[in-house]
């Protein structure tokens, strides 16, 4: 297996994303590669980056608003780069190909992570009005679906990508609740998954990386909704990709458990079911100010734990630094952004340091993801 530094090609995909930014039929595909990214060496993990800005008065919650000071400024506090940039391609916005956030990551020497939110709105907790997974089987966006895997493939290089976020957390309207429930809620679910994926690989963008990404405990919790069910087979995902909060707003009195409580139950349940697949904790985070849990222990002993490699199949993880509004009260709204807290910041830097050598700051590429 070939491997090498993907700062070469992410460069490439950078003058190739300015040069098709402005086009919606960019004229060649011959830079298009096979490529993905490798896991980092044995004990090595990678670091990603994930940052909404909050506005003045209210918050943003589109999950893509960042800049390149904003990396900066994160990796300065915490003293280590990262190799990934996490953000949503919600379809509420548009259905092109996203070329200009992408060429901004790759011009930072990262690689995008796409979530790619098929979705009317941000606002989840209910039936979809536009992309149900009964329209997606159908194959009612199969033109659009197709045309942006054109463009991720004319992209090139590495990206990580995932669709279906946490299906067995019913705040998405992909979770089987809103989809026919325990008989054909979860099947439905599947069915769409491996249309998406492999209508994208019928288009040749072999360089998307699929990444299969659930919560750590499910809900509802009932047996035909966990998230085994929702597995769409290892053909179907590269890496597998976990959720794990700690109370995510001020006045939230449960889900107290540690970092540690939450993914030794989850953990287990994955490499069951994906023993040869990466795990990636790709969001992790806890509200600066809740009242019964300690965010600066709760994240230092979550980092201990993370880079003393417990979990032996986890090769990266990304906080989530994000805020948002709960209700009319602004001691109530939700804040998780590191940078908010010199002692969590701190934290952060100290635990880096201690463990200098398990941080792999730089991305790998292969050109065998599958």
């Amino acid at each position: 297996m070939r491997r090498s530094v993907c700062r070469s090609l992410l460069a490439l995909a950078l003058a190739i994303s300015t040069a098709n930014a402005g086009s919606t039929t960019p004229k060649s595909s011959e830079f298009a590669t096979n490529v993905g990214v490798a896991p980092p060496p044995p004990g090595k993990l990678y670091h990603g980056f994930y940052f909404n800005r909050p506005g003045t008065d209210n918050y943003d919650p589109t999950e893509h608003d960042f800049t390149p000071q904003d990396v900066a400024h994160y990796e300065q506090a915490v003293g280590k780069k990262t190799a990934w940039i996490f953000f949503s391609d919600n379809w509420f916005e548009s259905r092109k190909f996203p070329f200009l956030l992408c060429g901004l990551i790759a011009k930072l020497d990262k690689i995008p992570y796409i979530r790619l939110m098929l979705r009317s709105g941000v606002d989840q907790n209910h039936s979809e009005k536009t992309f149900s997974l009964t329209t997606i089987i159908a194959g009612k966006f199969d033109v659009d679906l197709r045309a942006w895997a054109r463009d991720a493939k004319r992209f090139s290089t590495p990206i990580l990508i995932e669709w279906g976020t946490e299906p067995n957390g019913d705040w998405f309207s992909w979770n089987g609740k809103w989809n026919g429930g325990a008989r054909k809620g979860p099947a439905r679910y599947i069915a769409a998954y491996r249309h998406i994926v492999d209508l994208m690989r019928a288009e040749g963008a072999n360089n998307l990386q699929w990444v299969w990404h659930v919560n750590w405990y499910d809900e509802p919790e009932v047996s035909w909704n966990a998230f085994e069910n929702y597995f769409p087979g290892e053909n179907y995902c590269d890496w597998i990709a976990l959720s794990a909060y700690g109370p995510i707003t001020p006045r939230t009195n449960e889900g107290l458990e540690s970092f540690r409580e939450k993914i030794d139950e989850a953990y287990p349940r994955l490499t069951s079911i994906a023993p040869n697949k990466p795990v990636v904790v790709a969001e992790f985070g806890c509200d600066l100010h809740n009242r019964h849990v300690d965010v600066v222990q709760w994240a230092k002993a979550a980092l201990d734990d993370l880079l003393s490699n417990r979990w032996p199949a986890i090769v990266g993880f990304c906080w989530w630094n994000e805020g948002w509004q709960n209700d009319d009260h602004k001691k109530h709204d939700t804040d998780m952004i590191i940078l908010h807290d010199v002692d969590l910041s701190r934290a952060f830097r100290e635990e880096f340091a201690k463990h200098a050598d398990k941080i792999q700051e730089t991305p790998i590429a292969t050109d065998e993801h599958r």
